[in-house]
């Protein structure tokens, strides 16, 4: 394995896009998520143009490169199942619990602000609202990332077999497939909407299983080494297949363009969308031998930081846009690119100072854990 590869500044890259990819898709929406539905096509094209460009390296993303650092700590480690079990959950669930907490009461703000503040407050007393918050991450639209990627970490035993028989990667297809036949199912379903939502997670995690095994069927790839031509080959094949899935996806991006509302993404368009991350991903590996610049791997530091404070500003400037009446003299798109230039440095700049500011640099993943800093004290006093 050369130099450059060993680096991985390629795959810190694809960290960095991803994260900008995540920020782009919740700041490319009118003040509810919607495509801006009260104007005309026209009005509205930067959004969604923007937000398809967006989904070229979103939320799935996170899962796939996720998985692909679970297969390095496995083949270089070996750990026992309930040791990485452990370690994924002080890595994940410790953050989430905080920042589950900290949404669900910031949100106040945002719901007294635009007139559903009762409703939020009456719902925030019922044990079942707390009870998804902390099993479906619903304090806020980005927090289901972590406990859907814990639960598919505990599949990391059946990811295995990839790595062995990389093959089994192609089985992402078939995951994906399954679960979008059993969801169809559920959402015909006359039950109670919270209940279908927990049915909707479930298979959502066994789905995907299949970026697991993508992923460390890439890794074992990598690792054994990919030369310099067949790499250049990979990423101008990826470049392809990326290209013809964003095509795929033009029918549920055009409703929202021409309809002002978001279509349901079925048959190809479906696939187009969920097999993006495996071919972007394709698109950076195959690029390991590029001349990569290193801060690349210094921004990556804050990706997952990024990830989990974005949505603070996203809140901050909606409030702020409409207390003050501005809103009503922007256009969708001065709101969008004015929101975008406004979030993305905010996000980073707050990821940088909680990393500075050690006793809170757990929530990001960047420190220790609370119970650790009296060990770690004691030891630095030895």
């Amino acid at each position: 394995m050369n130099a450059g590869s060993s680096r991985l500044v390629w795959f810190d890259a694809n960290r960095v896009c991803a994260a900008i990819g995540v920020v782009l898709i919740h700041t490319t929406t009118d003040f509810a998520g919607r495509p801006f539905p009260d104007v005309t096509p026209g009005e509205r094209f930067v959004p969604v143009f923007l937000r398809s460009v967006a989904e070229f390296s979103g939320s799935e993303m996170f899962f796939f490169f996720s998985l692909f650092l679970m297969a390095m700590r496995v083949d270089r480690t070996r750990p026992t199942y309930r040791s990485a079990i452990a370690t994924q959950a002080e890595r994940l669930l410790v953050p989430f619990a905080f920042w589950t907490v900290f949404y669900a009461f910031f949100r106040i703000l945002k719901a007294d602000v635009f007139g559903y503040g009762p409703q939020y407050l009456d719902s925030l007393a019922e044990a079942k609202t707390w009870v998804s918050y902390f099993l479906l991450g619903r304090s806020q639209y980005h927090m289901h990332f972590l406990p859907t990627l814990f639960a598919i970490f505990l599949f990391f035993p059946v990811m295995r077999i990839a790595m062995r028989y990389p093959v089994l990667g192609i089985m992402l297809f078939a995951t994906l497939g399954a679960m979008d036949h059993v969801q169809r199912y559920f959402w015909t379903l006359d039950i109670d909407p919270l209940t279908r939502a927990y049915l909707v997670r479930i298979t959502k995690v066994w789905g995907y299983v299949g970026y697991g095994l993508a992923a460390f069927a890439l890794y074992s790839l990598w690792r054994d080494g990919l030369p310099r031509g067949e790499s250049k080959l990979i990423r101008r094949g990826a470049f392809y297949f990326a290209s013809m899935a964003y095509i795929a996806t033009m029918p549920y991006l055009g409703t929202a363009l021409f309809e002002g509302r978001w279509g349901v993404r079925t048959g190809w368009d479906y696939f187009g969308h969920f097999l993006m991350p495996l071919f972007m991903f394709c698109i950076f590996m195959g690029g390991q031998f590029l001349d990569w610049s290193p801060r690349w791997s210094k921004a990556a530091a804050y990706t997952f930081g990024v990830y989990l404070v974005h949505p603070i500003f996203v809140d901050l400037y909606d409030v702020a846009v409409f207390t003050t009446g501005l809103s009503k003299l922007m256009s969708p798109t001065i709101l969008v690119l004015l929101r975008i230039a406004v979030v993305l440095p905010a996000a980073f700049g707050c990821a940088v100072l909680l990393q500075r500011t050690r006793p809170l640099a757990w929530t990001i993943g960047l420190g220790p854990a609370p119970w650790k800093w009296r060990e770690l004290q004691a030891a630095g006093k030895g």
